[in-house]
Protein backbone atom coordinates (compact mmCIF):
# COMPACT_ATOMS: atom_id res chain seq x y z
CA UNK A 1 0.00 0.00 0.00
CA UNK A 2 1.75 3.35 -0.89
CA UNK A 3 1.41 6.27 1.46
CA UNK A 4 -0.13 8.82 -0.08
CA UNK A 5 2.30 12.20 -0.09
CA UNK A 6 0.30 14.89 1.60
CA UNK A 7 1.24 18.80 2.00
CA UNK A 8 2.72 20.36 4.95
CA UNK A 9 -0.62 21.11 6.22
CA UNK A 10 -2.11 17.90 6.28
CA UNK A 11 1.14 16.28 7.75
CA UNK A 12 1.28 18.62 10.83
CA UNK A 13 -2.57 18.06 11.16
CA UNK A 14 -2.41 14.95 12.55
CA UNK A 15 -1.79 15.29 16.24
CA UNK A 16 0.73 12.43 16.75
CA UNK A 17 2.82 13.58 13.59
CA UNK A 18 3.57 16.86 15.33
CA UNK A 19 3.73 14.92 18.66
CA UNK A 20 6.55 13.29 16.59
CA UNK A 21 8.41 16.24 15.57
CA UNK A 22 8.26 17.57 19.00
CA UNK A 23 10.29 14.54 20.58
CA UNK A 24 13.00 15.04 17.52
CA UNK A 25 13.35 18.24 18.60
CA UNK A 26 15.06 16.86 21.18
CA UNK A 27 17.31 14.77 19.98
CA UNK A 28 17.49 11.64 17.45
CA UNK A 29 15.57 9.31 18.00
CA UNK A 30 15.72 5.57 17.06
CA UNK A 31 11.98 4.23 15.58
CA UNK A 32 11.40 1.95 18.14
CA UNK A 33 11.96 4.53 21.26
CA UNK A 34 9.99 6.97 18.97
CA UNK A 35 7.11 4.51 19.24
CA UNK A 36 7.41 3.83 22.65
CA UNK A 37 6.28 6.68 22.75
CA UNK A 38 2.37 6.37 21.52
CA UNK A 39 -0.12 3.90 22.24
CA UNK A 40 -0.60 2.73 18.94
CA UNK A 41 1.02 -0.30 16.83
CA UNK A 42 4.53 -0.24 15.07
CA UNK A 43 2.54 -0.73 11.73
CA UNK A 44 0.74 2.67 12.87
CA UNK A 45 3.82 4.62 13.80
CA UNK A 46 6.22 3.57 10.98
CA UNK A 47 3.36 4.84 8.91
CA UNK A 48 3.15 8.42 10.51
CA UNK A 49 7.17 8.14 10.28
CA UNK A 50 6.83 7.42 6.56
CA UNK A 51 4.46 10.18 5.83
CA UNK A 52 7.21 12.31 7.88
CA UNK A 53 9.97 11.32 5.76
CA UNK A 54 8.31 11.63 2.39
CA UNK A 55 7.02 15.18 3.41
CA UNK A 56 11.12 16.20 4.02
CA UNK A 57 10.29 16.64 7.73
CA UNK A 58 12.55 14.09 8.77
CA UNK A 59 15.71 12.25 7.41
CA UNK A 60 16.25 8.96 8.11
CA UNK A 61 19.59 7.15 8.72
CA UNK A 62 20.75 3.46 9.71
CA UNK A 63 23.46 3.12 12.12
CA UNK A 64 24.10 -0.32 13.05
CA UNK A 65 20.96 -2.23 13.18
CA UNK A 66 19.35 1.03 14.63
CA UNK A 67 17.24 3.31 12.28
CA UNK A 68 17.11 6.98 13.33
CA UNK A 69 14.70 9.57 12.66
CA UNK A 70 16.17 13.49 12.80
CA UNK A 71 14.57 16.49 11.53
CA UNK A 72 14.83 18.04 8.57
CA UNK A 73 13.72 21.86 7.36
CA UNK A 74 12.74 20.63 3.85
CA UNK A 75 8.82 19.94 4.96
CA UNK A 76 9.33 23.54 7.61
CA UNK A 77 10.14 25.65 4.51
CA UNK A 78 7.01 25.37 2.98
CA UNK A 79 5.05 26.12 6.06
CA UNK A 80 7.45 29.30 7.06
CA UNK A 81 6.85 30.56 3.22
CA UNK A 82 2.77 30.36 4.35
CA UNK A 83 2.76 32.11 7.44
CA UNK A 84 5.92 34.59 6.07
CA UNK A 85 3.37 35.65 3.46
CA UNK A 86 0.51 36.01 6.32
CA UNK A 87 3.06 38.35 8.44
CA UNK A 88 3.99 40.55 5.84
CA UNK A 89 -0.24 40.83 4.89
CA UNK A 90 -0.76 41.58 8.45
CA UNK A 91 2.04 43.81 9.18
CA UNK A 92 0.86 46.06 6.13
CA UNK A 93 -2.77 46.01 7.10
CA UNK A 94 -1.69 46.82 10.73
CA UNK A 95 1.06 49.95 9.60
CA UNK A 96 -1.82 51.53 7.88
CA UNK A 97 -4.51 51.53 10.55
CA UNK A 98 -1.29 52.77 13.02
CA UNK A 99 -1.25 56.30 10.13
CA UNK A 100 -4.95 56.11 10.09
CA UNK A 101 -5.45 56.34 13.75
CA UNK A 102 -2.47 58.51 13.64
CA UNK A 103 -4.20 60.87 11.41
CA UNK A 104 -1.19 60.46 9.23
CA UNK A 105 -1.31 60.35 5.72
CA UNK A 106 -1.21 56.13 3.75
CA UNK A 107 1.06 56.01 1.23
Amino acid sequence: MAIPTLDAFQVIGDPSRRKMLMLLSEDSLTINSLADNFDMSRPAVSKHIKILYNAGFISIKDIGRERYCTLKQDGFNELRNWISYFDRFWSTKLKKLELLLNNKPIN
